[in-house]
């Protein structure tokens, strides 16, 4: 077993994980002058490489959620300029389309459902337009004749993951970022504070403050006090990908998504040709395994939508792990552990939230301030609240 050893260098931050959240973590960081460093054995991958990229503010409205949904539309309005500023950086194209969304009912309880997510909608001022089953097929001729109703929404935009998580890798070395393609064994902590991890090969490296962004691995990094540990669980998801040769025409000209047999279905169009079809949502641990169930009931419910998909090309399948919280919602800022920082815990909403949480745990590091927008979201909020029910009379 490797003897750990002290690394010459240590940054001002260390982040775990290089997944988008890590990554556009690094890249603020370092923007505010902060030596920083990522540890990732595969920088780049992750959860990105399966998601499928909706920026869904508005249409993501769940229920409940109506706290979460200030920090969604938070993100949603940085990122036009957020995609710009990464673009001219790097000079990928990260397929950013305000393409909007159609949000479609199938039969009468999909209908009655699709209306009370429309009036809570327009109880929290979202900008939503009814439209009767015959506009959403002149909106999209390729959906089904039995559509009975939709919600179109403009405001809700897509990206395509991959190439955003390529432009972060880009970004963050071209920033001076330090990435390091290995993972963290453990988290070091002296004096009740976390000062810095040793690797897989036994190294030890230090840092001033350490962000802990590994996703559905958050909640497993070794030497993290229990009561800073991020209450993080992996949620599966799988996806199916086709392609839309040229001969058919436009195919879908915005992404559309329906609740169909109480399954939540979407197919995102690209500009590049591709179509991807997601997602299921399973409580399976760790498993990745791409199954025929989760392939065949995506298929039957995108059918059910858009009978047409079954003339395309199948390119890819794939499975992978969206990090859960215990209210689905992020753990951003300080944790119980003076010196570690969270990032995580996003679940679906990783990709639309990457803009405000670079900028929220970049003001962080720099300043030791948790923006206003963010403090619903701290770490600590599932401390309390086990506290206080452990507090409570019997």
């Amino acid at each position: 077993m490797p003897t750990a050893h002290a690394s010459r260098r240590s940054p001002d931050v260390l982040v775990v994980g290089g997944g988008i959240i890590g990554l556009v973590t690094a890249w603020r960081a370092a923007q505010r002058g902060l030596s920083t460093t990522v540890l990732d054995p595969e920088p780049g991958a992750g959860a990105a490489r399966v998601a499928a990229g909706m920026l869904a503010a508005v249409t993501e409205l769940h229920h409940g959620e109506q706290t979460l949904l200030g920090l969604n539309l938070a993100s949603a309005r940085r990122y036009p300029d957020f995609a710009a500023e990464l673009t001219e950086a790097t000079g990928h194209d990260l397929g950013y389309r305000r393409c909007g969304t159609l949000a479609v009912a199938l039969d009468a309880d999909d209908r009655a459902h699709l209306r009370e997510l429309h009036a809570l909608q327009q109880r929290s001022g979202l900008d939503a337009q009814w439209l009767s089953g015959r506009e959403c097929r002149r909106l999209e001729p390729m959906l089904a004749p039995g559509v009975r109703g939709g919600l179109r929404v403009d405001g809700d935009h897509q990206i395509d993951p991959r190439r955003l998580a390529a432009a972060l890798v880009t970004a963050c070395e071209r920033a001076g970022v330090e990435v390091r393609r290995t993972w963290a064994e453990r988290l070091t902590v002296a004096g009740e504070r976390a000062t810095g991890v040793v690797t897989a090969d036994g190294t030890g490296l230090g840092a001033g403050q350490v962000v802990l962004a590994g996703g559905s691995l958050s909640g497993r990094l070794a030497g993290v006090p229990a009561d800073a540990l991020p209450p993080v669980r992996p949620v599966k998801g799988q996806v199916v990908r086709l392609a839309m040769p040229d001969r058919f025409g436009p195919f879908l000209s915005r992404t559309v998504r329906a609740v169909v047999r109480g399954s939540h279905v979407y197919l995102v169009p690209r500009e590049n040709g591709e179509l991807v079809i997601g997602a299921t949502s399973e409580e399976q641990g760790w498993d990745t395994t791409v199954t025929a169930g989760g392939v065949y009931e995506l298929l039957r419910d995108a059918h059910a939508l858009v009978p047409g998909i079954t003339e395309l090309p199948f390119t890819e399948t794939r499975a992978g792990l969206r990090p859960g919280s215990p209210d689905n919602a992020p753990l951003l800022g300080p944790s119980a552990l003076a010196g570690l920082v969270l990032a995580t815990g996003h679940h679906r909403n990783g990709v639309l939230l990457t803009p405000v949480t670079g900028d929220v745990l970049a003001e962080f590091l720099t300043t030791g301030d948790l923006p206003a927008e963010a403090r619903p979201f701290t770490p600590r909020r599932f401390t309390a609240t086990t506290t206080a029910r452990t507090e409570q009379p019997a």
